[in-house]
């Protein structure tokens, strides 16, 4: 007997042959079924039996069965071999694309100055236009009188002392009633002396002494006005008939008059008796359409006015009063007479000096 406190053998858990041979009976489950298991009915011993003691016997296990070859599969048919593919025609190289021009280098401007914004100013306030009253009117007709009557004469004046009038109202007037206009610019350097003798002794014998008025001339004139009115007679001075020719119109009236007076002011204060004979000579009327000395001496005498005779010159100034009516080519009795009379007052005005202030 065996020590119940030895070891087991290791063949103890093997299953005896029988159970063996018992479980190679059995067919095999089937797959995808699974066997039913039986309960193990498991003897328990008793407790005060002794173990039984293990069968020793070796029982030779049954060999095996060799297992059936499995049947060896039928080849598979060889697959049949693809065809090759035809070669795809190679691409045609694309061109290849200009490359693009650079760009301009960009143009870096420095930051503009710092302007403060501007200030924002109040906007102005309405002024509320008050109607215009007589006292605006009467301002305003002031300025433009002062405008019209002074500053305008004034300038003129000053231009005139330097530069040739160039025509006059009168000129104007006997140009569109058909006289024509014949005149020639001479300076009284170049004139005969005896010519402004014959015209101061004719029109004004105190011309060198007045200051453009003469009131004793303005007073015979009037008393002899007064005693034969039919026959008007002037007291106008050489600066007063210069006035009147070259600025004013020639018809008479006391706006004229007026007018002339302020003119005569200007004249004798901006040009002097020199120039005021001066332009006299080359302005009066001396004819139809005949304007000046040196036209006049060569419509009447042939001559230049640089070589008129005292005779010729006094007939000149003979003709003045009327120069439409007398001849001074062609003189009648009363123009001869008054050219005598002229040419001996011209010895005078020489003799005494009363044409010093334009001849010597």
């Amino acid at each position: 007997m065996q020590d119940p406190n030895s070891p087991k053998d290791e063949d103890e858990d093997a299953p005896p042959p029988a159970e063996m041979e018992s479980s190679l009976d059995e067919p095999a489950p089937e797959p995808g079924i699974e066997p039913e298991l039986e309960p193990e009915v498991t003897a328990e011993p008793d407790p005060g039996s002794e173990p039984e003691p293990e069968l020793e016997s070796e029982l030779e296990p049954e060999p095996e069965p060799e297992p059936e070859p499995e049947p060896e599969p039928e080849p598979e048919p060889e697959p049949e071999p693809e065809p090759e593919p035809e070669p795809e025609p190679e691409p045609e190289p694309e061109p290849e694309p200009e490359p693009e021009p650079e760009p301009p280098p960009a143009v870096v401007l420095p930051p503009p100055p710092y302007r403060p914004p501007p200030r924002r100013e109040p906007p102005p306030r309405r002024v509320r236009q008050r109607p215009r009253g007589l006292g605006q009117w009467v301002s305003r007709l002031f300025v433009w009188g002062l405008i019209i009557f002074v500053v305008c004469p004034v300038g003129l004046t000053a231009i005139y002392r330097f530069v040739p009038p160039p025509i006059t109202f009168l000129m104007v007037q006997r140009l569109f009633e058909g006289k024509g206009l014949d005149r020639r610019w001479r300076s009284l350097d170049s004139m005969s002396p005896a010519l402004p003798r014959a015209v101061i002794a004719a029109e004004d014998a105190r011309f060198c002494e007045h200051h453009g008025f003469d009131f004793e001339a303005m007073e015979k004139a009037y008393a002899r006005n007064q005693r034969h009115p039919g026959k008007i007679r002037g007291g106008s001075t050489i600066s007063q008939q210069t006035a009147k020719n070259v600025f004013l119109w020639p018809q008479r009236s006391y706006v004229r008059k007026v007018a002339e007076a302020g003119f005569t002011v200007l004249i004798e204060g901006l040009w002097g008796k020199r120039r005021i004979m001066e332009v006299y000579l080359n302005s009066i009327e001396w004819g139809p359409g005949v304007y000046g000395a040196e036209a006049a001496a060569r419509r009447n005498f042939g001559v230049g006015a640089d070589r008129l005779t005292p005779a010729q010159a006094a007939r000149l100034a003979a003709i003045l009063p009327s120069p439409l009516k007398w001849k001074a080519a062609a003189p009648g009795p009363y123009v001869k007479k008054r050219s005598r009379r002229i040419g001996a007052a011209s010895g005078t005005v020489r003799r005494d000096g009363l044409g010093a202030c334009v001849v010597e």
